[in-house]
């Protein structure tokens, strides 16, 4: 055969031939849209922590509904401040709605996000109201032994000693998540993949065929998606750190929205402007 693909380092095997040089190798790069789509248009791919959130999170919702409606798959890449600036509940709305197909994330987000939901607390502060619970320090730890007791995350569905959040909307509606382990994981937790090969590969699978991701207040596993996105695939990367959305809006996506904001603010405000579309 006379076709070459693109593969990564990492998965080059002893006796595979390699193409090296330049001469005589074409390229075809994808066809690139002319014109911006949308909510990616008026944006201009450059981030946004001076324009309207409010009609951005509208856009957002408009663009979410829109995606799903076509068939299309949603794949959410998160991190533990989901939880810990309060936005848990609006992404497991998300997900209980219908509009996610897929959960990347890594140990911390289930973590936080296990310990908000059985103990009202993220890292020991009261959701709710800020405060700090008594004895708080502690329910990091019990929420990590909690789930190695129940043996996984499923498991803890199942005996219902996990009724609510994202991991349990997961669960509950068989979306697939992947959590990749890192080096500063406590635990981690039994389903947390801890050699990273394997976790970029379970990744890879899940993002197969995504026409959108949503990143969300994670750098580490943000631009790591980012790096195995095609470029035809839409981004919406909300972050609280300039530099962090700036990062992702550079990896060559074309259609990339860049929202510089509080991700405990902005996701309910898109979980509401997504409830108005569906009436």
């Amino acid at each position: 055969h006379n076709r070459a693909f693109c593969v990564p380092v990492r998965d080059v095997r002893k006796g595979d031939e390699i193409i090296v040089g330049e001469g005589g190798i074409k390229i075809t790069p994808p066809e690139r849209p002319r014109e911006g789509v949308n909510v990616f248009e008026f944006m201009g791919s450059s981030s946004s922590s001076e324009r309207p959130t409010q009609h951005i999170a509208k856009k957002v919702a408009e663009d979410i509904y829109k995606t799903k409606k076509t068939g299309g798959k949603i794949i959410i890449v998160g991190g533990p401040a989901i939880v810990h600036t309060g936005a848990a509940d609006a992404v497991a709305e998300l997900i209980k709605l219908g509009f996610i197909d897929g959960v990347l994330a890594g140990n911390a987000l289930a973590v936080h996000d296990i310990e908000y939901a059985t103990l009202g607390t993220s890292l020991g502060m009261n959701v709710h109201d800020a405060t700090l619970a008594y004895r708080g320090h502690r329910n990091h730890m019990e929420t990590i032994n909690a789930v190695f007791r129940a043996g996984s995350i499923a498991n803890m569905v199942k005996t219902k000693k996990l009724t609510r959040g994202i991991m349990y909307q997961c669960v509950k509606n068989k979306i697939p998540f992947v959590l990749a382990g890192s080096i500063r994981d406590d635990g981690p937790l039994p389903d947390v993949i801890t050699d990273v090969a394997e976790a970029q590969r379970e990744y890879k699978k899940i993002l197969k065929d995504a026409n959108m991701v949503i990143m969300i207040s994670t750098m580490l596993h943000s631009i790591a998606t980012g790096n195995m996105l095609p470029a035809n695939v839409k981004v919406i990367v909300v972050d609280i750190n300039q530099p962090t959305v700036t990062k992702l809006m550079d990896r060559g996506t074309w259609q990339a929205l860049g929202i510089v904001t509080d991700v405990g603010a902005f996701l309910p405000m898109v979980i509401q402007q997504i409830k108005k579309q569906k009436k």
